[in-house]
């Protein structure tokens, strides 16, 4: 308590008038997050204590945005589990992007009703065009410094989508893709570092998922820093396939959960079940090579009743059973882009609100700002692949091939 009665002395004594609340909000939130932390970990900060229950583990940098101005805050985070002051608003920045853009397109006159009535709900009817910019101002250089960020280290595992959303262009309504490193048409992606944690790569807006698209969008990722990639994981395109071989060399990974929706439209109602639990009988095996001659046995079993079927297994082996070359520990998150489905759904939620983007600058601005926070989630939650597997896969390179891909080089 002592320390803490000089380190307020200090403030009091150093900080300019201008400043003064603002470093006061800052001591106090660093307090109570201290004390917030020294209740969970069962001891304060390094103290030897019997009834300790946790470590810490270092801090965690983030600016508070607050009425007396950005505050820089040092969370601090734990050994086992996560922590997230109750005081801070998580989605506070989305929250801001999406009434700005509600705002634009309020402004320029190119939303829709359901869009009018919530500024008229949200008393912004009277904002202007000047608000609105400084606004979109703010949150434009936060979403831009977080989807130009420098990639550091490997990122073994990478996944890939898109999501189409409506936006003018030239006083016309077209749909564009969103591409995030893990989603969009919207572009995006999604990935897993050497540490075991997921982020948000990045994020693009193109008018098709075609392979000039994807070849460009991984090489700005390239540039950013990304390497190591070992799987792609994403839907059947071509496209996509062909510029994740040119631009990354890696293995890829047919989203196993979409292909079985597809190949069981061969099967008939009443077979799909059956077919549905023979299939995944290769996915069970301990290794590639008995979850190839499984599939085989598999494909030929079906290929007197429903030959279709059968070919389509024969066509997608190699691509839906390359995860089956990776960890095993790894398997039941790397065989499927599901690990995605919550933030897109999250994004379609919020892009629904809006209807018809004013412009492609709007879509960014949203999305951006939505990947933005669940990037900032994620640091704090456990770790996606454990520490000791992950390491363990930047140590074999047998893994970096799976064989089938080995043999088709």
């Amino acid at each position: 308590m002592t320390d803490d009665m000089m380190n307020l002395r200090m403030l009091l004594e150093k900080s300019a008038d201008a400043d003064f609340l603002r470093e006061m909000i800052g001591f106090a939130a660093q307090r109570l997050m201290e004390l917030d932390v020294e209740s969970l970990t069962g001891a304060a900060h390094g103290a030897r204590d019997p009834d300790r229950v946790n470590q810490r583990n270092g801090y965690r940098d983030r600016p508070w945005e607050t009425r007396a101005g950005a505050v820089e805050l040092r969370i601090p985070k734990l050994r086992k589990g996560s922590y997230f002051p109750a005081f801070l608003e998580p989605r506070r920045m989305a929250e801001k992007a999406l009434a700005a853009v509600v705002q634009e397109a309020y402004i320029h006159g190119v939303s829709t009703r359901s869009v009018d009535d919530l500024v008229q709900a949200m008393g912004m009817s009277g904002i202007s065009k000047s608000q609105v910019s400084r606004l979109c101002e703010e949150i434009d250089a936060k979403v831009k410094a977080f989807l130009t960020r420098p990639l550091e280290g490997d990122w073994p595992y990478l996944w890939l989508d898109a999501t189409y959303v409506k936006a003018r262009e030239n006083g016309r309504i077209v749909s564009v893709a969103v591409i995030v490193q893990g989603i969009a048409r919207p572009f995006g992606a999604v990935a897993v570092n050497s540490d075991g944690r997921r982020e948000v790569l990045g994020m693009d807006i193109g008018p098709s998922e075609a392979e000039t698209f994807w070849t460009e969008f991984l090489r700005k990722l390239a540039r950013r820093g990304l390497r190591g990639v070992k799987l792609v994981i994403s839907d059947a395109h071509e496209g996509l396939k062909a510029a994740v071989a040119k631009v990354l060399h890696a293995a890829w990974q047919r989203c196993r959960v979409h292909f079985m929706r597809n190949v069981l439209a061969h099967a008939g109602r009443h077979g799909r079940r059956v077919v549905a639990a023979f299939i995944g009988t290769a996915f069970v095996q301990d290794d590639a090579e008995t979850a190839r001659t499984q599939w085989r046995q598999v494909a030929d079993q079906l290929r007197p009743k429903v030959p279709k079927l059968a070919t389509v297994m024969d066509d997608a082996e190699a691509d839906v059973l390359a995860f089956m070359s990776f960890p095993k520990d790894h398997r039941p998150k790397i065989h499927s882009t599901n690990p995605l489905e919550r933030l897109n759904g999250e994004i379609k939620r919020r892009t629904d609100v809006v209807g018809i983007f004013p412009n492609e600058a709007a879509v960014t601005r949203l999305v951006g700002a939505i990947l933005l926070e669940q990037n900032d989630e994620w640091q704090l939650q456990h770790r996606y692949l454990t520490l000791e597997t992950i390491t363990g896969l930047a140590d074999d390179a047998g893994v970096a091939l799976p064989n089938a891909l080995t043999k088709a080089a």
